[in-house]
This record gives structure tokens, C-alpha cells and sequence, in this order.
């Protein structure tokens, strides 16, 4: 009994193991936020993280990709990063530094894509996509958790932008 337990230990560290293995050949690495986008004449500060957003607003998904390594990937490293909403609109990011030349000098660099909600957009919570794409074609998927507070959701409002 003893060596059956045993035996039944070395295989469940064995596949430890191997899911192990299988992690390591993941090659690029996601971290990013959704924030509130700065919009002339909306309500509220922009760059405030937020998960939940009105009609009219602006959306920005900020994100950084790494490599294997831990290097960040920029627009010379990766072919695209598209954002993938699941009614087929694909945002295009692009690769910057922040805040913006209008604001300040960079203290940072990484990728961002911004989308006004559409007032006719459906309101609702939302699973959305972040596609990467090497310079040699091959590409990888990123997905938020599936829990409500981590979707984008679109209330059921719009904001009133002055003018």
C-alpha cells in the first residue's frame, strides 16, 4: 500500500511537472488595466482605472507584453496587438510613451487602444480579447478573468460631452 501511495505522489508531481513544462512555452507574458480615456469637454479625470463605462465614454486598454525573459515587447518586437470586441470590432493598439507629450515628459512606455462607445452600442457586460502578433506571424490570445468585475461593462447611460 505503501508503494502504491508513493507511486500515486511521484505521478500527481510528475504531472505537476509537466504542466510546468507546458507554462514555459508560453512565450509572451500580458499585464495591462482598462482606464477612463481623457476626452475633451467629458465628465471626470481621465487615466482612472474603471471597468464600467457609459455610452459616449472613452475606453483605453493599457497593456505591456513581455517576452519569455520578462523584456517588454514593443512596436519593433511585435507585429500588432488588437483588441477584439465580441461583436468582431478589433481595436488596434499602438506603442507609446505616457503620459502623452501634451501632459509631460514619458515615465513610461507600453501599448494602448481607445474606443469611444457608440451610443446605439448594447449595454451590457462583455468578454473582449488581446491578440498579439510576432513579427513572424504567429500570434497569441489573452483573456480577462471570467468573473463580472474583471468584463468591460457598458452601462446604460451616456455621458454628456460639452462643448
Amino acid at each position: 500500500m505503501k508503494i502504491a501511495f508513493g507511486t500515486a505522489v511521484l505521478f500527481a508531481l510528475g504531472l505537476g511537472f509537466a504542466s510546468g513544462a507546458q507554462a514555459q512555452q508560453t512565450n509572451l507574458f500580458f499585464e495591462g488595466d482598462l482606464v477612463r480615456g481623457d476626452q475633451d469637454g467629458a465628465p471626470g479625470p481621465g487615466c482612472v482605472l474603471n471597468s464600467q463605462f457609459k455610452h459616449l465614454e472613452k475606453v483605453v486598454w493599457r497593456l505591456r507584453i513581455a517576452d519569455g525573459s520578462g523584456k517588454s515587447l514593443d512596436d519593433k518586437a511585435l507585429k500588432s496587438l488588437v483588441i477584439e470586441l465580441p461583436d468582431g470590432q478589433k481595436m488596434p493598439a499602438r506603442f507609446s510613451g505616457h503620459p502623452p507629450p501634451r501632459i509631460g515628459p514619458p515615465v513610461d512606455h507600453f501599448w494602448t487602444a481607445r474606443w469611444i462607445i457608440p451610443a446605439e452600442y448594447p449595454s451590457g457586460s462583455f468578454y473582449y480579447k488581446v491578440v498579439a502578433t510576432n513579427q513572424d506571424g504567429t500570434s497569441q490570445t489573452w483573456e480577462p478573468f471570467k468573473s463580472l468585475p474583471s468584463r468591460l461593462t457598458v452601462l446604460d447611460s451616456a455621458i454628456e460631452i460639452k462643448k
